[in-house]
């Protein structure tokens, strides 16, 4: 299989899994908006809502990563820029939801 097919099916069912994801968030988010420290400590604090979240991130990061990198591939023609800008990219994607799940499990 081709690598842009690869990239192409990853985008799709990425983009699958997030919608129950973001609309999973999105409604624990409004319900969590207007309470206060505790109670938002609470909700992260739940061991449903932490594998929740820590898959939402992990999913929503690699998604924005395929799409941005192909931004890359379409806008950017020197190969030594583009070769760092998505190093760059994998390198942020992987660390930042890294960093994210391991602060929200060492909440308590």
């Amino acid at each position: 299989m081709h690598t842009s097919t690869k990239k192409w099916l990853f985008t799709k069912i990425s983009s699958l899994i997030l919608i129950p994801l973001m609309a999973w968030f999105i409604i624990n988010f409004v319900s969590i908006y207007d309470k206060g420290y505790p109670e938002t400590l609470a909700f992260l604090s739940e061991q449903p809502s932490k594998i929740l979240f820590s898959v939402f991130i992990v999913i929503a990061f690699f998604f924005s990563a395929l799409t941005i990198s192909e931004i890359f591939e379409d806008y950017l023609h020197d190969e030594k820029i583009k070769n760092v800008a998505n190093k760059a990219l994998n390198l942020f994607a992987i660390t930042i939801p890294l960093i994210t799940i391991l602060g929200i499990y060492n909440l308590n």
